[in-house]
């Protein structure tokens, strides 16, 4: 039904059909069908002012019968005009019926017009017109082209001939811009960008100065680039030629954002154009990066690490616009093209909670896409996704396409289903700008109404920039293997500032010399910053400035330093019973209600601490000295496993409780926030805030641990890699859980290997912690120290109940502190020189060994667990090793051999032992489930048989006969008792 409204029924024949509708749905909408209802709703208020101005008198039944039947009472006239001086009953028919005709005109322009609108520099985007933007489909004929109409200021006018309203129409939805708006659900923001567009039919009239401005960026943006290839001819640098409309561009949202309150942008981008945003936007010394071409590292020669490529690098600036200073930060982003946008977005959240930013207005992202990118890359949706959740808005964030048309080789026509790169922003309601950028005025106004819209109702816009890629997708490309046409047409096509350059020598807005003239002397300025390069150093790294400042780079053995980690214990009792507390009259689930006087119980006996508790107490000291906590994931409140409860819901009213914030008067905030089902987007996100925010503890909780396996490009991109690379240094804190209990290839493996393999250069923490009271100085250490690292935190499914896996108060209190290894605790083994075996594991299997042994008996077994696997506490495990040097070594794990911690740490016990001299022990063994394509096995009996096996073989099974880890089982015969 709601297509046929679109398109079928704006026929001559059922003009009076509509009309007797129209007239039924302004006096009761409910008397007509709910799809018309919308349509009529659509064409706002302007159809029924109209007839009220039409008549000159208030709207009855009477009336529709005039206008329907044309019963001979006519109403008094205020408007003549529009029925050309006919007050007839049948005059007033007909102009009512014009009025309506033409507002379900515009209101198809405002739909469709952006469909011819003129928006390919090279001319390529031919579009058949459309029947719904064809004045005949609504019953006009040429005769009508000059009768006027009543449109009461619909267009800015009050009446209007139709050829003047097409003109109208033409001008605002046809030029060079296009906007996509219709979509919008909200009436405000839709009648916001009609009005602001249409009433100046979607053109600002620039001033002289204002047009100079434009030219002298659009020069700098062109100068640039082509400097560079005269420089360094065929080297890459992904330049921004064909796409210079851009740096005018982000000048009018810098300056307009400022004149609206703007005061610090965090800026995210690709590869494409980055170097021409660095130098022209950013303000990074010329000499900085021609010094890069040349070879020279782009940190400081006293600061180590990777580096990357000059078109990856971020850096920051400080910009003044007519006294308004913003403070701009562009992220350094890997070639994985849209992954920085959570990335920006959680530092843009965070810099708006530093500032009491809760209207969202101080702080604002801008984010630069490809089209083929912005189209393909999942990120982008789950971003738009975020935009509007409480816990990740961050008020809106200004989208600008770069859109080359293409995508490495690939035609728009084989990387997306839509018409547009820009269609997935519609599932966020958000308005649309087209616009042909060898127009670059028409660029910079709907960078203007953009950056307007964004801080008028706090929502994300789009600017859709359609360009052209000068050369292949790098400067070395060859790029008319693939698109001959194309290239031919780029390469006979003028640059855009020679177009605009043109257009104002021609309007006389400066002379021919004056525009060469700002072209030759940026040539000038560019030889001498080329000459200044070669001397050019990088100042000092700035990653200890700021929010910063105070902490410090690692540079000294991460195994020998001690944090204070502990609390006073009337301290932690105190934060305990609180923890504890419900309001009065406050609804508690009964459930909870037990757990919660289990808690107390625990707290005021100092016994049997578990781990769910040792983690609130863990948040709740951190935030009573005044460090906020931020813990996001899916389900996170409660926890998967219903273990955490950090927010209580009352079962009569559904209100919300959180303890964590009722601690003491003046305490930090703990935000708790359930996470949107996405991994890649939402990790992304907490990672930039906590780059943004060194001193609160910033918590991601996968649902499960494999669960990361979604946001892989986050790990390996950005956390594991981004102080080597870049020098950004994050304190993000990641809880994967962990461990083998029969539930599966998907619920079992955290993938933790992937973890140590990223390992090195002490880039990060992986730790798999078996006490509570480990795990809540694990969490604590991460802002007690005076440097910042990840941790990768492997956390326990079955152990947040084992009556074993519990911690005394004492352990968290004065003199206690974070152990990466734990010795054997047992009193009732032999003597060190005694013992026959040493098993080294690591998490939750220690219960299974340690219970196993019991029953069994055992005194010659010796069980370490090392609860940091990295950075590798070596000296520890060798003092560990050391005690039983006539023991075998024998490392056990849950996972299969391709997987879990064994090749990580079979060469660095290796090692251990080599060092240690004269141990019994060359190498350590191995036990655990052989090697396997699947993390675990879907039957629960296989599970328990190779649970059992992996215990038995570590704790008793002579060395030579334990299986070779990487041989291929034959039978279930093997495994299977």
């Amino acid at each position: 039904m709601a297509r046929q409204l679109e398109t079928t029924f704006l026929t001559g024949q059922n003009a009076t059909f509509i009309a007797e509708l129209y007239t039924r749905y302004v006096e009761d909408p409910s008397s007509v069908d709910p799809s018309w209802v919308t349509f009529f709703e659509e064409l706002h208020e302007d159809g029924r002012a109209m007839l009220q101005e039409l008549q000159g008198a208030s709207w009855s039944r009477h009336h529709a019968s005039v206008i329907v039947n044309g019963e001979d009472a006519a109403p008094v006239m205020t408007r003549p005009a529009a029925t050309g001086g006919d007050l007839s009953a049948e005059g007033v028919r007909n102009a009512v019926l014009d009025s309506i005709r033409a507002l379900m005109l515009i209101r198809a322009y405002r739909v469709r017009g952006h469909l011819q609108a003129n928006l390919d520099p090279l001319g390529l985007m031919v579009r058949a017109p459309h029947p719904e933007l064809d004045y005949r489909s609504y019953g006009f004929t040429e005769a009508d082209l000059d009768r006027e109409i009543f449109i009461d200021n619909v267009l800015g006018l009050e009446t209007a001939t139709l050829r003047q309203i097409i003109r109208a129409l033409q001008e605002t939805y046809c030029g060079t811009i296009g906007v996509e708006f219709m979509h919008i659900q909200d009436p405000e923001q839709k009648a916001w960008i009609q009005k602001r567009i249409e009433s100046i039919h979607n053109h600002t009239e620039f001033t002289d100065r204002g047009k100079r401005a434009i030219l002298e960026r659009l020069t700098e943006g062109e100068g640039f680039e082509r400097f560079l290839q005269m420089k360094y001819t065929g080297t890459k640098r992904f330049g921004l030629e064909g796409g210079e409309s851009l740096i005018p561009a982000l000048e009018q949202i810098l300056k307009r954002g400022a004149q609206l309150g703007v005061q610090d942008v965090v800026l995210g981008m690709a590869h494409r154009g980055r170097l021409n945003v660095l130098a022209n936007v950013m303000q990074k010394p010329y000499r900085a990066i021609f010094s890069e071409f040349q070879g020279n590292p782009a940190n400081p020669s006293d600061v180590q690490g990777s580096g990357d490529v000059k078109y990856h690098l971020g850096t920051s600036a400080d910009r003044d616009f007519d006294g308004q200073v913003v403070h701009l930060s562009l992220t350094a982003n890997p070639s994985h093209l849209e992954v920085v946008n959570p990335v920006v977005l959680g530092k843009v959240r965070a810099k708006q909670t530093q500032l009491d930013d809760t209207d969202r207005s101080k702080v604002m992202a801008i984010l630069l896409h490809g089209d083929a990118a912005f189209a393909g890359q999942g990120v982008v949706a789950e971003c738009f996704a975020m935009s509007q959740i409480e816990g990740y808005t961050t008020g809106g964030t200004v989208h600008v396409i770069i859109n080359n048309q293409i995508g490495f080789t690939t035609l728009p026509q084989y990387s997306r289903s839509g018409p547009y790169s820009s269609d997935i922003a519609k599932m966020a309601a958000c308005p649309i700008f087209h616009v042909n950028a060898d127009d670059p005025e028409a660029v910079v106004h709907v960078a203007r109404i953009a950056t307007e819209f964004r801080q008028t109702f706090k929502m994300d816009v789009v600017i859709d920039m359609i360009c052209y890629r000068r050369h292949g997708h790098n400067e070395s490309d060859e790029p008319a293997f693939t698109q001959p046409l194309m290239y031919r047409k780029i390469a006979q096509h003028p640059t855009t500032r020679q177009i605009y350059a043109q257009k104002l020598v021609s309007a006389g807005v400066l002379s021919e010399d004056e525009a060469n003239g700002l072209v030759s002397a940026f040539q000038a300025r560019m030889e001498e910053e080329f000459q200044a390069a070669s001397n050019f150093r990088p100042n000092k790294a700035d990653w200890f400035e700021g929010r910063w400042t105070g902490l410090a780079q690692l540079n000294e053995e991460e195994e020998f330093r001690e944090e204070r980690t502990d609390v006073d214990l009337a301290v932690l009792k105190d934060v305990g019973l609180k923890l504890t507390e419900v309001p009065e009259g406050f609804n508690v689930n009964r459930k909870i209600l037990r757990q919660l006087e289990a808690k107390k119980k625990a707290i005021e006996t100092g016994k049997g601490i578990d781990w769910a508790t040792a983690e609130a107490l863990a948040f709740g000291t951190l935030l009573a000295e005044g460090t906020p906590v931020r813990l996001s994931g899916q389900d996170v409140g409660r926890g998967t496993f219903s273990q955490r409860h950090s927010v209580l819901i009352d079962q009569e009213t559904e209100n919300r409780f959180i303890p964590l914030n009722n601690i003491k008067d003046g305490q930090a905030r703990y935000e708790v926030i359930d996470s949107l089902l996405s991994e890649e987007g939402v990790l992304g996100f907490e990672y930039g805030y906590s780059l943004a925010e060194p001193h609160g503890l910033t918590i991601w909780e996968g649902q499960f641990g494999d669960f990361a396996n979604g946001a892989q490009v986050i790990f390996d991109q950005f956390i594991s890699s981004a102080e080597s690379k870049w020098l950004r240094v994050s304190g993000l804190t990641i809880l994967l859980p962990h461990g083998y209990e029969g539930q599966g290839p998907e619920h079992s493996s955290a993938r933790w290997e992937r973890y140590l393999q990223l390992a090195a250069e002490d880039n990060w923490q992986v730790c798999n912690c078996t006490t509570p009271a480990n795990y809540y100085h694990a969490l604590r250490r991460q802002i007690r120290r005076n440097f910042r690292k990840p941790l990768v935190m492997m956390t326990p499914k079955s152990l947040l109940r084992h009556k074993l896996c519990v911690s005394n108060l004492e352990d968290f209190a004065t003199g206690s502190r974070f152990r990466r290894v734990l010795p054997e605790t047992s009193t009732n083994l032999v003597a060190d020189e005694a013992i026959r075996r040493v098993v080294l594991c690591s998490g939750k299997v220690y219960y299974d060994l340690a219970e196993e042994r019991e029953k069994r008996g055992l005194n010659d077994v010796a069980i370490v667990r090392i609860e940091q696997l990295y950075p590798w506490p070596h000296a520890t495990i060798q003092k560990q090793l050391s005690r039983y040097k006539n023991a075998e070594v024998v490392w056990c794990q849950e996972e299969p051999a391709n997987m879990g911690p064994w090749t990580f740490v079979d060469r660095r016990l290796e090692y251990a032992l080599e060092e240690i001299g004269g141990h019994k022990a060359k190498r350590a063994s191995y036990s655990g489930r052989r090697a396997s394509a699947s993390p675990a096995t879907g039957s629960l009996k296989v599970h328990n048989a190779e649970q059992a096996k992996l215990v038995e073989d570590a704790l008793c099974t002579s060395l030579d006969k334990l299986h070779q880890p990487f041989r291929r089982a034959t039978a279930l015969s093997n495994i299977l008792p």
